[in-house]
Formats: structure tokens, sequence, C-alpha cells
């Protein structure tokens, strides 16, 4: 299960992608349309800017984007950072590996073979399912009228101007 945070950054980083290619967007237009408390996107959002996924800028016409193409920002990369490994058991994971306190032969422990097969059929689907994705995706793109404070471009939908 991924937490409220992690759920909130994918949904502002989404209403990022949305955005009119070059445009920031504002926390509080983000806040008020994807209904996330201030404070705490303000968090999320400096997380993400700390590793390399999103961008801010000052003044008058401020607020964050995104600073990778929205085809080059992954579930998985976004659940890494505020999640830490998405491996289900600890002798799983990738980048944290450590050896399960109670199994003795890792080789022939059934419950790992199991969920070594959800762990890979995870990270498959969230290391190859973009920002793009979602938004190019009819079955994502969320026709809300609260969303209408999002810029875009008059020379495309918002899935279009997320690939550029």
């Amino acid at each position: 299960m991924i937490s409220q945070k992690s759920k909130y950054a994918l949904r502002s980083l989404l209403a990022l992608a949305r955005a009119k290619s070059g445009e920031a967007v504002r926390i509080s237009g983000i806040a008020a349309g994807e209904k996330i408390p201030k404070k705490f996107l303000e968090q999320i959002l400096l997380d993400l800017k700390h590793h390399g996924i999103v961008t801010s800028r000052r003044g008058r016409s401020g607020g964050y984007l995104l600073l990778r193409p929205a085809h080059r920002i992954s579930f998985g990369d976004v659940l890494r950072v505020l999640e830490g490994p998405v491996a289900p058991l600890p002798c799983l994971s990738r980048t944290a590996y450590r050896k399960c306190d109670d199994c003795g032969n890792e080789n022939l422990c059934e419950i790992r073979k199991v969920f070594a097969q959800v762990a890979s059929r995870s990270r498959d689907i969230l290391d190859n399912t973009t920002l793009a994705d979602c938004l190019a995706d009819p079955q994502f793109v969320r026709a809300d009228p609260r969303l209408d404070w999002i810029a875009v471009s008059s020379e495309g939908s918002p899935a279009e101007n997320a690939t550029l």
C-alpha cells in the first residue's frame, strides 16, 4: 500500500504534467485543484525538487514545473523517492537488500518465491508507467471542471503537451 504522501505527490506531478510546457504552476493552484493540504504539498514538492523531479521558479510567474519531461518520470521513480524500496520483502529489494531474520534458506523459501513474482510484476508496471502514459490514456484523463486552472496550450490537449 502506498502512503497518502505518495498519492498526493503523483496527483501533483500529473497536474504539473498537464500544464503548458515551461509554465510554472503555483502551489496554491495545485493544492486547491487536487484537494491537497497546502503545507503538506510544500513538503512533498520540496522532496521532489531535492531528487531532481521538479524545479521551482520564483517571482510573479513563479511556481513549480517538471524538471524532466513527463514521459521520463515513472511511478516507480516517484515511489522510490518517497517510500524507499518497492519490494514487498527486504530480501527482494534491489537497493536495500536485507536477509529476513526468520528465514533459514532464501533459495527454499516458498514465501519469497511467490513475492518475487509480485515484486517483479509490480516493478515492471511501476517502472514502465510514466506520467505521460497516464495523460495519454483516456481512462486516466480527468474531465473535471475543478481543473480549469491548469493551462492547456491551444496547440493540443494536456496529454499532448505532457509529452513535449
